[in-house]
C-alpha cells in the first residue's frame, strides 16, 4: 500500500498544505466526495490524477442538502476504509472537515443557483438540495482552490449546476465530469445501493436497460413521447415509484421541443423501497 494520505480536519493546516503545492508550482485537482467510497468515486479519483500533480479528496456528509424526511442519519460512513481505498489510489491529501468548520455558529450566507437547477427534475422532487450543493462546492472551492475538479456524471443535473457556478461567480476551477461506473448488469453504482434488498437490487438494474432501450427508439425516430411513456411504464412494472423520466438537452436541460436537435439526455429518478435512484445516459 501507499503512504496513507495526510488527514485534515481544520482550515488553518488545509491551506498551510495547499500552499505547499501551489509554492511547488504544482496542478491541485479536487474529488469532492461524501465518503462510503466505491468503485466509481475511485473512478473520479484516477480520472484528476491524469489532470493534476497532486490530488485532495473531500470527504463530507452535508447536511445542508438533505431534507428532514431524506437518510442524513443513516447515510453510509465508513471513514478508515475510504483513506485506506484513497491511499491505495495515491491520493495526497483528505480534507474531512467537521460540520462545525463548514458551518460555525453564525453562518448565514448561501448560494441559491438557478438555471439548471430549477428545471423541474431532481429540483421538483428535493427543492432544498441545490442550494446545499452550490453552496458546499463555493466553499470547498475557496478552501482547496483546485485548479481542477472532478465530479461525476451519474449525478448529471449537479454536475451542470456546479459549471453554471463556476462560469455565473468567475471562480477559476475547470470542471470534468467523468463517466458513470456501473454494476456488471448496468445498475450505477452508488452509497445507496447497500440499502437495496436482494428483491430490490434485482429489479434496480431496469432503470438502465430501459434508457438504452429508449435511446435505441429515439434513434430510430419513433416520437420521444411514445418512447418515454413506454419506458416510465416498464419502470413502475418492476416495483420502482417513479419521480421522473424525461429526455433533455444535455447542456441546459431545458425540455426537448423536438426529437431532432442533439446532443439530448435522458435522466431517470425513481425509488424502490426505500432507496431512491438516479441515473442518466446521452442520447
Amino acid at each position: 500500500m501507499k503512504n496513507r494520505p495526510a488527514v485534515v480536519r481544520r482550515l488553518r493546516p488545509l491551506r498551510r498544505a495547499i500552499g505547499h503545492f501551489r509554492a511547488a508550482g504544482e496542478i491541485v485537482a479536487l474529488v469532492p466526495t461524501m465518503g462510503a467510497l466505491h468503485a466509481g468515486h475511485l473512478a473520479l479519483v484516477r480520472r484528476a490524477r491524469r489532470s493534476a500533480d497532486r490530488v485532495v479528496v473531500s470527504i463530507f456528509v452535508n447536511p445542508t442538502q438533505f431534507a428532514p424526511h431524506e437518510d442524513l442519519a443513516s447515510y453510509p460512513r465508513r471513514f478508515d476504509e475510504d483513506r485506506s481505498a484513497l491511499a491505495r489510489e495515491g491520493v495526497d491529501l483528505i480534507w474531512a472537515p467537521s460540520v462545525e468548520v463548514m458551518y460555525p455558529e453564525g453562518f448565514a450566507t448561501r448560494v441559491l443557483p438557478e438555471g439548471p437547477a430549477t428545471v423541474g427534475l431532481e429540483d421538483a422532487f428535493r427543492p432544498h438540495f441545490f442550494g446545499g450543493v452550490a453552496t458546499v462546492v463555493a466553499k470547498l472551492f475557496l478552501q482547496c482552490l483546485p485548479d481542477v475538479a472532478v465530479f461525476g456524471e451519474k449525478d448529471y443535473q449537479q454536475l451542470q449546476v456546479v459549471k453554471a457556478l463556476v462560469r455565473d461567480l468567475n471562480i477559476p476551477v475547470k470542471i470534468v465530469g467523468a463517466p458513470i461506473v456501473r454494476e456488471k448488469d448496468g445498475l450505477a453504482m452508488s452509497s445507496r445501493n447497500v440499502y437495496l434488498s436482494p428483491k430490490e437490487r434485482a429489479a434496480a438494474p431496469t432503470l438502465h436497460r430501459v434508457l438504452v432501450d429508449c435511446v435505441d427508439q429515439i434513434k430510430k425516430g419513433r416520437p420521444i413521447s411514445e418512447v418515454l411513456a413506454e419506458g416510465r411504464t416498464a419502470i413502475a412494472r418492476v416495483g420502482f415509484s417513479l419521480d421522473y423520466l424525461e429526455a433533455r438537452y444535455a447542456q441546459t436541460l431545458k425540455r426537448v421541443a423536438s426529437g431532432k436537435e442533439r446532443p439530448l439526455r435522458l435522466l431517470v429518478a425513481a425509488k424502490i423501497g426505500k432507496t431512491r435512484l438516479i441515473d442518466n445516459i446521452g442520447v
